[in-house]
C-alpha cells in the first residue's frame, strides 16, 4: 500500500459523523486526509432542508469552493466524496490532476456539472446500495462510460438495502455495518494501489 493524500467531500448533510469516521479510517490506513467542509460547520439531519440550503448557496459556488479547498494540495491526490460530495469529487478530478476518484452514493453524469470529459487515465470507484432512493437512472453507467472513454478503469460496487449514506452510523435508518465493512475493504484497497 502506498500512502496518499485524500480530499474528502461531505454529503449534502454536511460533515456528519460518517465523514469524520471515514477520515479516521483513511488515516488509520496511513493516508493524509483533508476533510473539506463546504458548510463551515453546519450539519443537517433532513435531506430536504439540506438540499434547500445547498441550492441557496448554489452548486456553481459549491464547486468553486471545492476547487479552492484543494488548491494547495500537490497534484496526484485522491478525490473522494459522499453523495453530493461525489459530484464535488468529480468536478475536482476534472479540474486538477488527481490520481483516482472514489464516488460514494454520488455519481453524476458529467454534463450535469458542466463537464464534457473525464480526465485521461484517472480510475474511479463507485459505490451504491441496490435501492438507493437518490440514485439517478443511468448515472452510474454514464460515469463509467466517461471513465472508460478516458482510457481508465472504473469499478462499480453495489450493496444490499436502500441506505443512501449506508456507511454513516449516525444515520441508523440508513447505516449497514456489514456493508460498510465490505465498502471499506474495497475503498482502502483502491486508494492504496
Amino acid at each position: 500500500m502506498t500512502a496518499k493524500t485524500v480530499a474528502l467531500f461531505h454529503s449534502v448533510l454536511g460533515v456528519r459523523e460518517g465523514v469524520l469516521l471515514a477520515a479516521e479510517r483513511l488515516r488509520g490506513a496511513g493516508h493524509a486526509v483533508r476533510v473539506v467542509d463546504q458548510y463551515a460547520g453546519r450539519v443537517f439531519d433532513d435531506y430536504a432542508e439540506a438540499s434547500e440550503y445547498a441550492e441557496g448557496v448554489g452548486y456553481p459556488a459549491l464547486m468553486a469552493s471545492a476547487l479552492e479547498a484543494v488548491a494547495d494540495l500537490p497534484d496526484g491526490f485522491v478525490a473522494m466524496g459522499f453523495s453530493n460530495g461525489g459530484g464535488m469529487s468529480t468536478y475536482v478530478a476534472c479540474h486538477r490532476p488527481v490520481e483516482r476518484a472514489v464516488l460514494c452514493s454520488g455519481a453524476l453524469p458529467l454534463e450535469m456539472i458542466g463537464l464534457d470529459r473525464w480526465p485521461a487515465g484517472v480510475p474511479a470507484q463507485l459505490h451504491y446500495t441496490v435501492d438507493d432512493p437518490f440514485q439517478r437512472p443511468g448515472s452510474v453507467a454514464s460515469v463509467m462510460d466517461s471513465v472508460s472513454a478516458a482510457g481508465a478503469v472504473s469499478e462499480y460496487h453495489q450493496y444490499p438495502g436502500a441506505g443512501h449514506l449506508f456507511t454513516d452510523p449516525s444515520l441508523p435508518a440508513e447505516f449497514d455495518g456489514a456493508a460498510a465493512e465490505v465498502f471499506w475493504e474495497r475503498v482502502l484497497g483502491f486508494v492504496g494501489r
